[in-house]
């Protein structure tokens, strides 16, 4: 089906339990939070639904914000953050303490160096990238607000900037971030993404 699908991606505030490899972790927003993703989505809503990984810091605001303003809501698994497996809920600072060279080879180059039991990168771009295909074929001509991840996003940024997945630790995402694209389908179903602006 031919047409345009307007899709704005909004990153979680911060969350309860400070900088940490969170992932999977499920800690809710704090304070702090909950007024960076209020104020990113403040003013007359022009969305025609709303889709969230099922995260406490996404789906609790998700649900607020779907819930004020009359909207459907679409609790997605596959825009779950990545799992940093043995790294989960472990800050930078504790982990250079007990292997620092586990840790600067996973920020030089996250692709091939998997933390421990960890959610390899390639696993997790294939499930974010399965999951923003289905959105973009259901909800064609649609404005969709997605409440999702730093990492998840990262993934989407990739693949609109056509960069290698393993660089995706250079793009700068913060708490609150909002993101617009644009993909349109043609007449094969073959989509085209476009990143429009960062809001």
């Amino acid at each position: 089906m031919e047409g345009i699908i307007h899709i704005d991606l909004l990153r979680h505030g911060e969350t309860e339990g400070g900088p940490r490899f969170r992932g999977s972790t499920d800690d809710p927003l704090t304070d702090i939070g909950w007024d960076q993703m209020r104020s990113a989505t403040n003013g007359e809503p022009h969305w025609d639904r709303v889709i969230s990984s099922p995260l406490k810091r996404c789906a609790g605001f998700a649900r607020e914000f779907a819930q004020q303003h009359s909207l459907p809501l679409t609790i997605e698994q596959r825009l779950s953050e990545i799992h940093f497996g043995a790294w989960e809920g472990r800050s930078a600072a504790e982990l250079m303490e007990e292997d620092p060279d586990a840790l600067v080879r996973f920020w030089a180059d996250p692709e091939q160096h998997t933390p421990p039991d960890g959610e390899p990168l390639t696993q997790f771009q294939a499930r974010v990238l399965t999951a923003w295909n289905s959105i973009i074929h259901a909800h064609t001509g649609e404005r969709v607000l997605v409440v999702t991840h730093g990492g998840v996003i990262r993934v989407l940024l990739c693949q609109v900037q056509q960069r290698p997945v393993g660089r995706l630790l250079e793009i700068e995402v913060k708490h609150g971030a909002l993101y617009s694209l644009r993909t349109s389908i043609d007449a094969q179903e073959t989509p085209s993404t476009k990143q429009i602006e960062q809001l």
